[in-house]
């Protein structure tokens, strides 16, 4: 029993010591888009425990942050502003979002041309 802990430990050392040297190794990968809050603040909102224009306030705080970091906003953030807009009757900044939206990410283009005509 002894000799088989023995060849276990045996082992179990050389296989920690090449994961430890793999992880120290590896690189670390940037994250394409700065998200900044943005996903926790649309969940308040969806649960209901913000207010549109607090939510405006929060979002437009954080697309500052974002900017000032020379980062990216993430997809859907724009467009979230600019439904924000709309609810509580700024047409123009929901246009203004909703277009940038549209710009920054082609594959939504049919969703904000929508939502661009109910604004009409």
């Amino acid at each position: 029993m002894i000799v088989k802990i023995h060849k276990l430990t045996g082992f179990a050392l050389p296989v920690a010591v090449a994961c430890s040297l793999l992880t120290g190794c590896a690189t670390q990968t940037t994250s394409l888009y700065q998200w900044d809050g943005y996903q926790p603040q649309v969940y308040e909102y969806f649960k209901g425990q913000t207010s549109p224009s607090d939510q405006i306030a929060a979002l437009e705080a954080a697309r500052e942050k974002v900017f000032a970091k020379d980062k990216t906003l993430p997809p859907g953030f724009r467009a979230h502003l600019g439904m924000l807009y709309a609810t509580v009757g700024k047409g123009a900044e929901a246009r203004q979002q909703l277009t940038e939206e549209k710009e920054r990410f082609p594959e939504s283009s049919t969703y904000m041309d929508f939502l661009l005509s109910k604004l009409q």
